[in-house]
């Protein structure tokens, strides 16, 4: 049986860990950097979850056709500063607790905790997992080795539960050019969200698009972020899983006043095919989305739209969000074929004196969608809401409320469920160094 993250982590950056340590600690002059620029935060997050699948069946796959729970997460996240030298070395570490407040066999299994393994089936009262990170510093580069949260277009670590998706591998990110941003990573093991064990890391097989359950030994990716003016950022990443896909980005982020308001547009073209053994299966897509939006006195008005090109729909990395404008609360409407747009209305309150309050609501609609062994085309639609409130001062000053809310329906129920989910979250950071 393989170890859970939190040792395998530890066994992998420890050794690592005991140099940097050494290095960091050999005179006072080089380990003033270390300490002095150490800091430590926490995060406690309270979360509600309650999603209702509207079948009133107990026999799909998803289980029993409803989710509710509610949970207590704290995250703990220490980073050292780095010693001094042409050279510094650091280190870094992920604590995490998980609590379950209230659940029910019946309605367990919402992604906030993990499974019991029992029968009935239901969650653990508590779970915890550690990741530590050695990192080097030379100059503007940065190398780090052990636990990580990606968030790069081509992975975005995953962190719509109480805990998020811990990454084990190794990452570069280098600023040596002006206005250039490049980074490179290999990854070999991910802990889900709900989960304390690591995993190989593998391809999200959402509605069954792709064979569930297919490992590789590691995911390769690289990247450049380059600022050609204040206004315009051009973007180029790749990436590989290993005998499974591999994937180009293409990304343009632009902003351009206009009038008393703000312009911008979000492009983003992503082309995917098999790789290697294909042990997946057949991969061929090309993903088009956009959005376009403008803001105005505490008002932005956007508008995206999102196109599926090839025989599949878009791969992506299990425990990650895929990098697509589409991608919403409970959707990512990437199914093959799908093209689909959405309307999306934000408003910020302090326009008019109420600080710390703020406001969305968007729909998306998609159709054309080719579901396995039908001559139907499918369709879909996602309405969400959310309000959020940060407290300004007083005794509960930087406290976060936010509840959101969605609705979901589509017409190949075969392969997806309609869904109504409402979920509830308090959270409060403070620093402890």
């Amino acid at each position: 049986m393989r170890p859970p993250f939190s040792l395998i982590t530890a066994r992998q950056s420890l050794g690592f860990g005991a140099v940097v340590l050494c290095a960091g600690f050999s005179g006072p002059p080089q380990a003033s950097g270390f300490i002095d620029d150490t800091t430590a935060k926490i995060e406690s997050r309270t979360v509600y979850f309650n999603r209702d699948f509207r079948d009133g069946h107990t026999s799909n796959e998803q289980g029993a056709s409803k989710r509710d729970e509610s949970a207590q997460g704290f995250i703990l996240d220490l980073q050292s500063g780095y010693t001094e030298g042409t050279v510094g070395f650091g280190i870094d570490a992920l604590g995490m607790l998980g609590l379950k407040l209230d659940s029910s066999t019946d309605n367990s299994n919402s992604g906030l905790l993990p499974s019991s393994g029992e029968n009935p089936r239901g969650s653990k009262d508590q779970y915890a997992k550690l990741g530590l990170t050695a990192k080097v510093r030379v100059s503007q580069s940065v190398l780090k080795y052990g636990a990580l949260l990606p968030d790069v277009p081509l992975l975005k670590y995953n962190d719509g539960r109480l805990l998020p998706t811990l990454f084990n591998g190794a990452m570069l990110t280098s600023r040596e050019v002006k206005d250039l941003t490049f980074m490179a990573a290999r990854l070999d093991k991910y802990t889900a969200r709900d989960s304390t064990d690591a995993q190989d890391i593998r391809v999200h097989c959402k509605n069954k698009r792709y064979a569930c359950n297919v490992t590789a030994d590691h995911f390769d990716m690289y990247g450049f972020d380059y600022k050609l003016n204040e206004r315009l950022t051009a973007q180029y990443h790749y990436a590989e899983l290993e005998d499974i896909y591999r994937q180009h980005f293409i990304g343009l982020l632009a902003n351009q006043p206009l009038g008393d308001g703000v312009l911008k547009a979000d492009l983003r073209v992503l082309k995917s095919a098999d790789s290697g053994a294909a042990r997946a299966g057949s991969i061929d897509n090309r993903a088009l989305s956009g959005m376009l939006s403008y803001s105005l006195s505490g008002h932005t008005f956007s508008a995206g739209w999102q196109r599926m090109n090839g025989a599949n729909s878009m791969p992506y990395l299990d425990g990650t969000n895929p990098y697509l404008v589409n991608y919403v609360q409970v959707n990512d409407f990437a199914a093959a074929q799908e093209r689909s747009w959405q309307l999306r209305y934000d408003y910020d309150f302090k326009a008019i004196g109420l600080n710390g309050l703020s406001f969305l609501t968007r729909y998306v609609n998609g159709d054309h969608i080719k579901v396995l062994g039908s001559d139907q085309d499918g369709k879909e639609w996602e309405r969400d809401s959310e309000l959020k409130y940060v407290v300004q001062g007083g005794t509960f000053k930087d406290v976060s409320l936010r509840l959101r809310n969605a609705t979901y329906r589509t017409n190949y129920e075969k392969f997806a469920w309609d869904v109504d989910e409402t979920r509830l979250i308090v959270s409060y950071n403070f620093s402890v160094l």
